[in-house]
């Protein structure tokens, strides 16, 4: 193993890994959201019925741009973000590694977990705030239908009031200081640990399976894609009912008639009551759909080593 453990690339290589992953699938992500957050009326009637009807119900009322609504704090914070992560892995895999490089799976699973609980000191924030953001147009209708007892609602009745992350960002620190912006980091937490957990370790070891790249160690892109996106699949739906429990937790502004929480156990126990087992998994497809695309580009520009290039700095072996 090479004893030199080089930051500035790993931490070019996460950034650009994470705006490209975001840029492609924040749309999907959106939806994740709207629908993890969507309880049932009064009369068991839901806004939105499927991941389809969800995605054209957002276009025709908030357009093109309403599919990226929250994407600014998110790009903005994913690179720190992605950064932590992925670096986070690495350095506590070198940490972790015996002389001869190898680890042990509990060492994995250590190392994943690290690099997941590190990352949340950004990760909390900034999903905080793209939530907000991202739920906007959702509770907007749901007032709607609150107030008039429709079923429907046109794209003229139901448009979201403007909303800014630095606005949101301001008032939670004018009303409840700092630790505001990090409602939720318990349920944030729980399931980056655990998906970090799973997705490092099993990324790792589908990745050795494939076919080196001519004169290195790492495998050829398609390989990485591939086993970024299998690796996220698995880990994204055995984390996906603490992902619901985090994003009800972070929503602030409830659709009227809505539920609040007042905590992790709190929420686990109001969703199952008021919805059954099946809320929880409400949003896994979406989820899926964001992070296999997401990290299979992540793990990709990665391990192609784009920060070396533009560097010019030499590839070491991992």
């Amino acid at each position: 193993m090479d004893p030199q453990f080089s930051l500035l690339p790993r931490v070019v290589n996460g950034s650009i890994a994470g705006i490209v992953g975001v840029t492609c699938v924040f749309p999907i992500d959106l939806i994740k959201t709207r629908l993890q957050n969507q309880q049932p009326g009064p009369q068991g009637q839901l806004l939105y019925k499927s991941l389809p009807d969800c995605a054209i119900k957002t276009f025709r009322n908030e357009g093109f741009f309403g599919m990226y609504r929250g994407s600014g704090v998110n790009l903005l914070l994913i690179t720190p973000e992605k950064a932590i992560k992925l670096v986070g892995n690495d350095f506590f895999r070198h940490k972790l590694s015996d002389q001869y490089g190898k680890l042990s799976l509990v060492n994995e699973v250590m190392a994943g977990s690290g690099a997941g609980l590190c990352q949340i000191i950004i990760t909390t924030p900034m999903e905080l705030l793209k939530i907000q953001l991202q739920d906007a147009g959702r509770s907007a209708q749901v007032d709607f239908t609150t107030n008039t007892g429709a079923t429907t609602q046109t794209a003229a009745a139901s448009k979201p009031a403007r909303l800014s992350a630095s606005k949101i960002a301001l008032d939670l620190v004018r009303t409840r200081g700092i630790f505001g912006l990090y409602q939720g980091c318990g349920a944030t937490a729980m399931r980056d640990v655990l998906f970090s957990a799973i997705y490092f370790p099993l990324f790792a070891h589908l990745n050795a399976l494939g076919k080196r790249r001519p004169g290195s160690d790492q495998a050829v892109f398609y390989h990485s894609f591939i086993s970024g996106c299998t690796a996220g699949c698995v880990a994204a739906v055995t984390v996906n009912p603490v992902d619901v429990v985090k994003t009800r937790l972070q929503t602030l502004s409830k659709g009227k008639g809505e539920v609040h929480y007042q905590g992790v156990i709190d929420c686990f126990r109001k969703v199952f009551v008021n919805e059954g087992p099946r809320a929880f998994l409400k949003g896994a497809f979406c989820r899926v759909l964001v992070i296999a695309p997401l990290f299979g580009i992540a793990q990709t520009v990665y391990y192609l080593g784009v920060a070396e290039f533009l560097l010019g700095i030499e590839r070491s072996s991992q």
